[in-house]
C-alpha cells in the first residue's frame, strides 16, 4: 500500500487494473488515498509496474506484501499464490489461525508470522538469558506469553519449531 501523494493521481490508481484504490481516515479524522498492489495476483513482481505517474516508483510497493487492517481485528489483506493448483486470489489473513509456523503447547498456540520470525522465536526460546534485544523481530518477541518461557517447556518448543523449520 502506498499513499497517493497528489489528488490528480487518484483517478489513475482507481482505474488501473493492477491496483486497488482505498480511502482511509486517520485517528485525527484526516483522509488520505492509497494505491494497493497485490503481488502475484495479476503480475508476480512490482518491477512489471510501468507508466506510473511522476513521483511513484515500482519499488514503493515492494514491502507491502500484506496490508495491515488497522481496525483492531488483527487481520492482514494480501495475496495467496499456489504453484501447485495455480490459485491466485486476495486473502485476509487471520493471525494466528492462518500462521504456518505455529505450535501447540498445553492447549495454547505459539506462532510466528513467517520463517524469519520463527527462526528468531526459536533462537530466543533456546537462549539462556532470553533478552529480546539484538533480534530482528525484537518487537514480536516482546509479546511471547510467559507460559511459553517456562524452563521445562522451552526445550520441547524448540524441537517443535525445528521440525517446522525443516519441513
Amino acid at each position: 500500500m502506498v499513499k497517493i501523494q497528489l489528488k490528480k493521481d487518484v483517478p489513475f490508481f482507481q482505474n488501473h487494473s493492477l491496483f486497488d484504490y482505498a480511502f482511509f481516515r486517520d485517528s485525527c479524522g484526516n483522509g488520505w488515498h492509497a494505491a494497493i498492489f497485490f503481488a502475484g495476483l495479476r503480475i508476480s513482481h512490482t518491477s512489471a509496474l510501468t507508466d506510473l505517474p511522476e513521483g511513484y516508483e515500482p519499488s514503493a510497493w515492494d514491502h507491502s506484501r500484506y496490508l495491515h487492517q488497522s481496525r483492531g481485528n488483527g487481520n492482514d489483506l494480501g495475496t495467496v499464490v499456489c504453484r501447485n493448483c495455480s490459485l491466485r486470489r486476495k486473502h485476509t489473513l487471520s493471525w494466528p489461525n492462518d500462521a504456518y509456523f505455529q505450535i501447540d503447547s498445553r492447549g495454547k498456540v505459539l506462532w510466528a508470522y513467517h520463517r524469519e520470525s520463527a527462526i528468531d522465536l526459536r533462537n530466543y526460546l533456546e537462549s539462556v538469558d532470553r533478552k529480546q534485544s539484538g533480534y530482528k523481530w525484537e518487537l514480536f518477541l516482546r509479546h511471547v506469553p510467559g507460559d511459553f518461557l517456562v524452563a521445562g517447556l522451552r526445550e520441547q518448543q524448540v524441537k517443535l519449531l525445528d521440525r517446522l523449520l525443516r519441513g
